[in-house]
């Protein structure tokens, strides 16, 4: 039977990155003897509460903010994203964001920015926000979000596949939402930047977080997203090289393969490969892998169980044939050079046996 226990086969990094050890040794004090509320005042609460504003202190270094109080804890992008889009009524939102912004985004009535091809037009008349993604986490696309700060009175970027993996500029960036388990954190902890104050308060029912957001703090999680964002400090650079290496590598063990093709553009993210092939379909390539013992996706984890096409792809004119043999693969700490030449030759024999069948 095929070892499904074996990480190096895992290649769908861009949905979640498996907890560093380092990371959940440091969480592990705080689901024990330091249980404390770090909103309490007594001995207990005052060390929970310094852990906190730690890991508040080593976010905001990650991120480049002038500023630890710039940062506002949450469960995630997702209440991120809803926080500052709630805030406002006039605003734009890219074609290809995340469904995180899209579906807030299309309830608050926000237009969609027009493209072409992976290039984001400006609106015709400025507006109050845009919010404009960093990273696509379906096909690694990077794009510059300040290109569009003249049309707008305030910025928003979804940064979450880019922080931890890429240097981040805040320069004229207003809001940026992230999370920490794709940066190899906890799952159900991120958080917000703020350049000024935060839009409004979104979860109403005590003060924490400055009256921003209520409810009492995940202190393991907190202490979970400052430790990953501290280790990226130091270790992102060669992360992103090795994800460059994994990536060459998987594309040069595809050459000389029949109809596929390579999704993203030219100014792509290491960590994301997405793939096109004619004749099948991408959720029967990722069974099939996942019976070889590989774990990618078709597409976002957040819309796995939808029949959907993507919008990502759609946006950019792909035509059907194309778009349904999609999958992604996303690279991280735990793939090997050897681990991702038998991806890439056990996708060649998936997509055959595949394509046989038809």
């Amino acid at each position: 039977m095929t070892d499904h226990s074996d990480r190096s086969r895992y290649f769908d990094y861009a949905a979640t990155s498996p907890l560093d050890s380092r990371v959940l040794r440091e969480m592990l004090p705080y689901f024990g003897e330091d249980f404390g509320n770090a909103h309490s005042i007594h001995s207990f609460g005052r060390k929970a509460r310094a852990a906190v504003e730690h890991a508040r202190e080593q976010v905001a270094q990650l991120l480049g903010a002038e500023d630890p109080s710039q940062i506002l804890f949450t469960s995630g992008a997702t209440e991120s994203n809803n926080q500052v889009l709630s805030a406002f009524q006039n605003g734009c939102m890219g074609p290809f964001e995340h469904s995180a912004v899209r579906e807030p985004g299309i309830r608050r009535g926000l237009s969609t920015l027009n493209n072409n091809g992976l290039e984001v037009l400006p609106p015709a008349e400025p507006v109050e926000l845009i919010s404009q993604m960093l990273i696509n986490n379906e096909i690694g696309t990077i794009w510059d979000p300040t290109l569009l700060r003249a049309s707008c009175e305030y910025l928003h970027s979804d940064i979450t596949q880019a922080l931890g993996k890429i240097p981040i500029d805040l320069s004229n960036i207003s809001f940026a939402s992230f999370s920490a388990h794709k940066f190899y954190g906890p799952k159900g902890v991120g958080g917000l930047y703020s350049e000024a104050l935060p839009p409004h308060s979104f979860i109403l029912g005590g003060e924490q977080e400055n009256g921003y957001r209520g409810g009492t703090l995940n202190v393991p999680g907190i202490v979970g997203i400052g430790f990953a964002a501290e280790i990226a400090i130091d270790e992102q650079a060669g992360d992103f090289d090795h994800a460059s290496t994994l990536r060459e590598l998987c594309l040069s063990e595809l050459e000389g393969f029949t109809d596929w093709q390579v999704n993203g553009g030219p100014t792509v993210s290491p960590f994301i490969l997405s793939l096109s092939f004619l004749g099948v379909e991408g959720e029967s390539i990722v069974i099939e892998l996942d019976r070889m013992g590989f774990a990618v996706s078709s597409g976002a984890a957040c819309s796995s169980q939808s029949q959907e096409p993507s919008h990502v792809l759609t946006a950019l004119n792909m035509s059907e044939a194309w778009l349904r043999g999609t999958v992604r693969v996303s690279f991280g700490r735990g793939c090997s050079l050897d681990s991702t030449a038998v991806l890439s030759k056990s996708l060649r024999l998936a997509v055959e046996k595949l394509r046989s069948m038809n």
